[in-house]
């Protein structure tokens, strides 16, 4: 049989050619086995007067990388009995329960054992005893003969993955129940990044639910799970290092060749910058630094036997006068993200945030289904109108830190993983940001969770003829179509007792800027955002960027340089925390370099992506 033909088969007849390829390798490891049983009596001296016996279990064949993958979308009745593969985030997961396959039945005339197939698990009594002198009806199970089989079984619910081109306005994304049994069982949890293959088959709801007094038939479409490829937990197995850098991404020969082109580019921080947002006029440093979330640090353990997680992913804060293009930079950074999720505050739920327990209809067992910053696991979570979230900032606080998410309800006490950089858009209290007060009491947040943003940034409304002028210029060349735009702004960097490590307005000229400014004239061919997405998410997957000892030296004589100058200041304390902050912020991912270093006037030197200023005046 071919292997245009054997994947036709597969397709069409999924049931068949699986036991087949089963019986297959079952066969070829019973005669390797009987051969190597045979060696070792031969080499001790045996007798061979009698084959060795060797017990194989039951072998299910395992198929990975099927392709091509099935949408959703395409998931409809034409596909019943056919083998499929889909891929998603697992957003609900069920607790294991057996369930039996076989069942062993006794007569109660003649006392004769028999063993019935269950098909899916559906209790079945069979019709006949299969002795011919015996006519009996009565049978009575006996669940605890030899001949009675039960497997582990789980239920997930696997959602699609929405790409730019995909999104559907006004529809919510589709999701498919699947099932996972026996050794498949316990291999994701909710938020994880899931390629499954199976069949697709019909489950018959008899009674039709409470509502419906006709009770009609319903059959709804699963998916019987043949293997599931988890994105993370692969990664986590074949490496034992202490870093790690997120989902895998599968590229192809042409992402490399655009990832190595890009690399190659002059100036390769000016045309990443550029090209986050470039509708948005200015705010090279602003961009800069969420390009630092973007990249993401290394999350590293503590080398001791518990393994006691450190946060490597950075979390930044945006705080502006309404108007400025905030809630745009926030959803470009999720749409460049290789793994960005997008909320807004004000009508987003505490639950909806972090994880829930809900009830299924069939079994009224309950089940995790995962929120924002669990589907947001080593990727990023944007968060608009952060000032209007009111008690769910609580929620936030144990993620921001832990990166973890522990849940105690309804008897379930479990943890998720949450390992996402947060990105915030707020509007301070009242409209505009009063430079009178501090950052706390313009955004009335408690220091709690001001301390765990690395990255403040503060983008003021200030009247500027010049700056106008060209930003009438952007605006209306954008809406006219035209490329002919110039992205310049003037942003310096202000120190403050309230923010972790910088404070960014918008006054004056800083040598940063100037290095990412546009000049007039200057035209830069902005990188498309599906192609910077492969760039990030290499750069996260392959890169693990060091701390030199150099530059561990300056961080530490800036961090004492900033505790010496806080005492006595009516503020937010140095702790730690901000000598963590400076680590990860030197220690995001890129290409040209794997370690960081710093010179004499405490600036952080870097090609790549990595940016940052850390002078004290």
């Amino acid at each position: 049989m071919s292997s245009v033909s054997l994947t036709t088969e597969l397709k069409d007849m999924p049931e068949k050619i699986l036991d087949c390829m089963g019986l297959a390798i079952h066969q070829v490891l019973t005669k390797d086995l009987e051969s190597h049983a045979a060696e070792l009596q031969n080499q001790e001296g045996l007798p061979l007067e009698e084959a060795p016996i060797v017990n194989v279990p039951h072998i299910h064949a395992r198929v990975y990388n099927y392709d091509p993958l099935t949408a959703l979308k395409n998931l409809r009745a034409n596909l019943y009995g056919k083998y499929v593969a889909l891929c998603g985030t697992v957003v609900r997961v069920s607790n294991i329960k057996p369930v039996c396959t076989k069942m062993a039945f006794v007569c109660n005339m003649c006392g004769d054992v028999q063993s019935v197939p269950l098909p899916d698990g559906k209790y079945t009594i069979p019709t006949k005893c299969p002795v011919p002198e015996c006519r009996g009806r009565s049978f009575t199970p006996i669940r605890g003969s030899p001949l009675t089989v039960t497997v582990d079984w789980q239920t997930v619910k696997v959602q699609e993955l929405m790409s730019d081109d995909q999104r559907e306005a006004g529809r919510i994304p589709r999701t498919v129940e699947c099932e996972l049994s026996q050794d498949l069982v316990d291999s994701c949890v909710p938020g994880d990044m899931v390629t499954i293959t199976g069949i697709v088959k019909v489950s018959n709801i008899k009674d039709g639910g409470f509502k419906n007094k006709n009770n009609k038939c319903l059959f709804l479409l699963y998916i019987e799970a043949n293997s599931v490829s988890n994105s993370k937990g692969q990664k986590g197995k074949d490496t034992d290092e202490s870093v790690s850098h997120g989902a895998s991404m599968d590229f192809s020969l042409k992402d490399l060749y655009a990832v190595r082109e890009i690399q190659s580019q002059e100036n390769l921080l000016k045309l990443i910058v550029n090209s986050l947002c470039p509708t948005i006029y200015g705010h090279e440093v602003v961009k800069a630094g969420l390009l630092l979330a973007l990249f993401g640090g290394c999350q590293k353990y503590v080398d001791d036997k518990n393994r006691i997680p450190i946060r490597g992913d950075p979390h930044i804060l945006v705080v502006g006068d309404p108007g400025l293009g905030k809630s745009q930079m926030l959803q470009a950074v999720c749409n460049v993200a290789p793994r960005g999720i997008y909320v807004c505050g004000n009508t987003t739920t505490t639950s909806g945030l972090t994880v829930t327990l809900s009830r299924d209809s069939a079994t009224g067992d309950f089940g995790l289904e995962a929120g924002a910053l669990v589907l947001g696991d080593q990727g990023v979570c944007g968060i608009d109108e952060f000032d209007k979230m009111g008690n769910q900032h609580q929620a936030l606080l144990e993620a921001m830190e832990q990166q973890s998410i522990s849940l105690a309800k309804a008897g379930i006490v479990c943890s998720l993983p949450a390992r996402t950089s947060i990105i915030a858009a707020a509007n301070p209290v009242g409209g505009h940001y009063n430079k009178g007060k501090t950052v706390s009491e313009n955004l009335k947040m408690g220091s709690a969770l001001l301390s765990r943003f690395d990255l403040v940034f503060i983008l003021l409304d200030t009247p500027n003829e010049d700056h106008d002028h060209l930003l009438s210029e952007h605006v209306m060349a954008m809406r006219a179509g035209s490329k002919q735009v110039t992205s310049s702004a003037n942003v310096t960097r202000a120190g403050t007792q309230d923010s972790n490590i910088s404070v960014l307005e918008v006054t004056s000229d800083r040598p940063l800027k100037e290095r990412l400014k546009v000049r007039p004239g200057e035209h830069i061919d902005a990188i498309p955002h599906q192609l910077l997405r492969k760039y990030i998410g290499y750069a996260r997957q392959y890169v693990q960027p060091k701390l030199s000892q150099d530059a561990a030296q300056v961080l530490q004589n800036f961090y004492l340089e900033l505790r010496r100058q806080n005492q006595g200041a009516d503020g937010t304390p140095i702790t730690t925390r901000q000598l963590e902050s400076l680590i990860r912020l030197t220690e995001v991912a890129d290409f040209e370099s794997f370690v960081g270093s710093l010179n004499d006037q405490g600036y952080l030197l870097k090609k790549g992506p990595r940016v940052y200023q850390l002078q004290t005046t």
